[in-house]
């Protein structure tokens, strides 16, 4: 029997949010409206020679409600949920560590690689994050690149620089690479 995921459309500042949970609540994929054929790639993806159906819900999850109160400020609404991906070990791995960076901060995929202790895997290290199925909730818009550029956010550079913003504004403190970055590439 495939396994059930719920899919549901809210509204955010950043445009409508695409949430998928499983029948358990635990958050699988977070994606935008205007890259939901990405939100599929990247379940097919995780899920290769699983089977699994998506089904559209109007009810609230947990999930989706947490995010939509990290969208009103409150940032650490989304730092408990119950999550579950798939993927290799190597992104699991790198999608930990991504939980590691606090709120309001930023690092470089060199740091990141660094992290992993696998200095030599920033190239590896970027495709897992560009391969993170839960944008926002495993924080791969807090990665830049080493001259402080924004890079690489699968929801658009736009998106990626309003919530290290967004961030910064309710958390009150400064990036590690000191200001938050305002050059798009």
């Amino acid at each position: 029997m495939p396994t059930l995921f719920l899919l549901e459309r809210a509204p955010t500042p950043l445009g409508e949010m695409l949430v998928v949970t499983d029948e358990q609540g635990k958050l699988r994929a977070l994606d935008w409206e205007d890259y939901a054929q990405r939100l599929h790639t990247l379940m097919q993806r995780q899920y290769k020679g699983q089977a699994y159906t998506v089904k559209n819900t109007d009810q609230r999850s947990t999930a989706t409600q947490a995010v939509l109160r990290y969208f009103d400020g409150d940032m650490q609404a989304i730092e408990q949920l119950a999550t579950s991906t798939g993927g290799t070990d190597f992104q699991r791995q790198v999608w930990q560590t991504l939980l590691t960076i606090p709120c309001g901060q930023t690092i470089s995929y060199g740091e990141l690689a660094e992290r992993i202790h696998n200095p030599k895997a920033v190239r590896a290290v970027g495709l897992a994050n560009g391969a993170n199925p839960i944008s926002i909730v495993i924080p791969c818009h807090r990665v830049i690149g080493s001259n402080q550029r924004l890079t690489g956010y699968g929801g658009g550079l736009p998106r990626k620089l309003w919530l290290l913003q967004h961030e910064r504004a309710h958390t009150q403190q400064e990036t590690e690479c000191g200001q938050l970055p305002l050059v798009l590439r």
